[in-house]
């Protein structure tokens, strides 16, 4: 079954979508777009519960030396 977006849930689906075709954690992805974090972590939130399919999010990881 095909879901009808509004605007807003367009609207954040397509920055989810962008960071993580870049590869980008939401964190820097949010620094970048000058969007807050929370606003995107809420907005992914909102939009898992709808089922909508919510791309996955990339972690950087430093590895350290010892």
């Amino acid at each position: 079954m095909i879901q009808e977006l509004n605007a807003m849930q367009a609207f954040w689906l397509g920055h989810l979508y962008h960071a993580s075709v870049r590869e980008m954690s939401l964190n820097e992805y949010a620094t970048q777009q000058g969007l807050t974090l929370a606003d995107l972590l809420l907005w992914e939130k909102r939009l898992n519960v709808r089922g909508l399919p919510v791309p996955p999010c990339w972690l950087r990881v430093s590895m350290m030396h010892t």
